[in-house]
């Protein structure tokens, strides 16, 4: 690939621990290395530009009016103080394309200067927050009956998915992560989506010795947002299981969020170290002899390809897009049911040689993934694409027009 173009990056999460940020920072680490130009534009503590390398970086600050919707994540409801200075970023800049990874804030940004400035727009899903809003609003009205709480929870769902997908139908390109979101996306949108799949460090990511005492427990781990989406409280119930059939099991939770206290409540004797990075992460996924992810609403499943980049076995839901990370009884296991889950779990801590041969295919199958695959494709996808002079017909943008019609504020660095 001989050119690359100019891309600038408007993304709502970068430095924090989750797969979008995970996969931004492999993006811009990817342009870096083939020295291809690159603005990042993301959340920081202050509002700042400066070079990074090669590459230009915009960090902008929340202010006192934000909304705040997970520990690390919130929604900045005066963004368009940031417009301006954005504006001048991207005049310096010249970007080939813009691409936005969410209807957060900062993404919408992005939509807005790529309509007004007449950039090609590119969009990539990473997140179902359509799924996402319904399990919270289910979880705040658990105290109504089901006959009431099932329809709104039904109803907000369908609303959620069809503004975001009227708001990804604003862009020309499009990418989601697993063939089950390119095709709803290519339904609802119109459009051609093109897969973003992850990749996986495996110089960090790999089998490492593990000194264990005999007769250690088995350790099931996770690794991920500890929050209800996950749907973590049936690792409750697999403990349960565990005990009744007299199998010794510790719980290794790596990660930080709202269902931090319950958990430490419902399973007893789990480890919860909070959030590893590296060399600490690394060595946690290694001490696993089964990784279970009981989520039903992650649309890839980092995780997952990192546990089997380290030779670890692992149990996925058919919901969302971990299934299409796992070869369904050869490196891991596919279920169902909230008791299949439980079952497939209680089935490879009692066969130690089934755990055996699933970590060594789940080893190997890992072998094949590389973020600098991923990413030379999504650049192949910005090359073939046919672009217009003019950026979105205003006609897209009714959702976003009054944005542009608010009062700015300056910025303040």
């Amino acid at each position: 690939m001989t050119h690359r173009p100019r891309i600038a990056l408007f993304t709502d999460t970068f430095h924090e621990v989750n797969g979008v940020a995970l996969t931004c920072r492999q993006f811009a680490a990817h342009a870096a290395a083939h020295g291809a130009p690159f603005l990042r534009v993301h959340p920081g503590t202050h509002t700042r530009t400066f070079r990074e390398g090669a590459q230009s970086v915009c960090e902008l600050a929340a202010s006192p009016l934000s909304i705040r919707f997970e520990t690390d994540l919130r929604f900045d409801l005066l963004f368009l103080r940031h417009k301006a200075l954005l504006r001048d970023q991207l005049e310096r800049f010249q970007p080939g394309w813009i691409h936005v990874t969410s209807p957060g804030h900062i993404s919408i940004l992005g939509v807005i200067l790529a309509h007004e400035m007449s950039i090609p727009l590119a969009a990539s899903w990473h997140t179902n927050v359509h799924q996402f809003g319904a399990q919270r609003l289910a979880k705040l009205l658990a105290p109504l009956p089901e006959r009431l709480r099932a329809p709104a929870v039904q109803r907000a769902e369908s609303a959620i998915l069809s503004l975001t997908a009227r708001y990804y139908r604003i862009a020309r390109l499009l990418f989601a992560p697993n063939p089950e979101l390119c095709q709803m996306l290519a339904a609802r949108t119109g459009k051609p989506v093109h897969p973003m799949h992850r990749g996986v460090d495996l110089s960090l990511y790999r089998p490492r010795p593990v000194a264990r005492s005999a007769g250690a427990p088995l350790t099931i781990g996770y690794v991920g947002r500890l929050t209800p989406e996950k749907n973590l409280r049936l690792l409750a119930a697999v403990q349960g299981h565990l005990r009744e059939r007299g199998i010794p099991a510790r719980f290794l939770i790596v990660g930080q969020g709202s269902e931090t206290a319950w958990l430490r409540a419902n399973l007893p004797g789990a480890e919860l170290p909070g959030v590893l990075r590296g060399e600490a992460l690394a060595h946690a996924y290694a001490s696993m002899d089964i990784f279970a992810f009981p989520s039903q609403t992650d649309t890839y499943g980092n995780v997952v390809q990192e546990a089997k980049a380290c030779g670890v076995p692992v149990v996925v839901t058919s919901g969302g897009g971990p299934k299409f990370l796992v070869d369904h009884g050869v490196d891991g296991i596919v279920t169902d049911t909230a008791d299949e889950f439980i079952q497939a779990i209680l089935l490879l801590a009692q066969d130690h040689g089934l755990r055996a041969r699933m970590g060594d295919s789940a080893f190997s199958s890992a072998q094949s993934l590389s973020w600098d695959a991923v990413f030379n494709s999504v650049y192949q996808a910005y090359q073939g694409a046919t672009l217009p002079l003019a950026n979105s017909p205003a006609r897209l943008l009714p959702a976003l027009a009054p944005l542009s019609r608010l009062p700015r504020h300056e910025n303040q660095a």
